[in-house]
């Protein structure tokens, strides 16, 4: 069961990861980029812990010997990263794999290559991420779920890339999933506050959109 709040983690991860498990979040995504798996893992361990205290699931972005290696839910591949495929292959079947995609094309490959879910973005500029793709906009969203529902591919689609709380109305009209934030949370001085008013609109919203 995919959730429809992903958290994913910013620097220093595990106390912002520790602090949005703490705040209500049940799906955290490790994401630390161009570092050595012998610094991630350690992370990735201490990540593990938390999550499980929390009977949350932790999706490793980017390195799934570590996902196999801690026992995570899953792992997650970017755009510019390995395919679904190559990391299914070193994950297995039964763990989670989930793709990042900013078209309709990139969401097909991913289905194709057996992702469970893809992370689709930015909804806006975001500065946590470099090398943005295109902004997608509301409309984005619109066009690639019209599409998908076309194709009768029922994949689930997380919207990401600078998403606020006012922004999830409209966007959970357009079919999607649920969202993935990190900013929102990581610099909400009231955590749980923000992460019940997300889990609030998240339910109200899917009960009729879906």
């Amino acid at each position: 069961m995919i959730s429809n709040l992903h958290y994913i983690s910013q620097p220093s991860h595990t106390d912002n990861i520790l602090a949005a498990c703490d705040a209500g979040c049940k799906w955290i995504q490790l994401r630390i980029k161009n570092e050595s798996p012998a610094t991630v893992l350690p992370l990735a361990e201490l990540a593990k812990k938390i999550c499980d205290r929390y009977q949350a699931s932790l999706i490793i972005n980017d390195y799934p010997e570590i996902a196999v290696a801690v026992d995570a839910a899953g792992v997650h591949v970017g755009k510019l990263d390995m395919t679904v495929a190559a990391a299914r292959a070193i994950t297995g079947s039964n763990m989670i794999v989930g793709g990042t995609a900013n078209t309709l094309e990139d969401i097909l490959q991913h289905v194709q290559d057996g992702a469970n879910y893809v992370g689709v973005g930015p909804f806006r500029f975001t500065t946590t991420k470099q090398n943005l793709s295109p902004i997608l906009g509301l409309s984005g969203y619109q066009s690639i779920l019209q599409s998908l529902k076309e194709k009768n591919i029922g994949i689930p689609v997380i919207a990401i890339g600078g998403i606020l709380p006012e922004d999830i109305p409209a966007l959970m009209e357009t079919g999607i999933h649920g969202i993935a934030v990190s900013g929102v949370i990581t610099h909400a001085t009231d955590k749980r506050a923000v992460v019940n008013q997300i889990h609030h609109q998240l339910k109200e919203l899917s009960t009729w959109s879906h």
